[in-house]
């Protein structure tokens, strides 16, 4: 399977990292939230961008890709990418397959290769690798879109 498929190529930095020790040029970038669609109570975390092309990741180039840092250390990784309709729910089985597998204590069991005539693959994936727990999600409407979520698992 291509490297990309790996979550772990977004960690350019361990969670935890000084903003000024991430080995990349970052500018911040200012984020929105509609409190309509149920927001959490606002997160104070400050975000940026590398100024520089983001790591690959499924095979694409992100159109996201975020570093959040709390009080100047990284404690979230956003990521998302475009992918074609008729290949995005493979590709996002294919990928939560391989995390599932590497997952301490996966959420939810590992999708099936679907048959021809099978349901949908699922359209969420969580999991925990070690100290950093991933949440990802495929939204097909508008378009296919990837997007995963990183951060620092609670020490169980």
């Amino acid at each position: 399977m291509d490297a990309s498929y790996d979550w772990h190529v977004l960690l350019i930095a361990p969670f935890g990292s000084v903003l000024k020790d991430i080995p990349v040029p970052l500018h911040e970038v200012l984020l929105f939230r509609d409190e309509a669609r149920g927001a959490a109570a606002a997160d104070d975390a400050e975000c940026y961008a590398p100024d520089q092309t983001a790591p690959q990741f499924v095979g694409h180039t992100p159109d996201e890709y975020l570093l959040c840092f709390k009080q100047d250390r990284l404690t979230r990784i956003q990521a998302s990418v475009s992918l074609g309709t008729a290949q995005a729910p493979e590709v996002f089985a294919t990928a939560c397959a391989g995390w599932l597998q590497r997952a301490v204590a996966p959420a939810a069991p590992a999708p099936a290769a679907p048959a021809p005539s099978a349901a949908p693959a699922p359209d969420s994936c969580e999991g925990r690798d070690g100290a950093t727990r991933f949440s990802a999600r495929l939204g097909l409407e508008p378009e296919s879109n990837l997007s995963i979520v990183l951060d620092s698992a609670p020490d169980p």
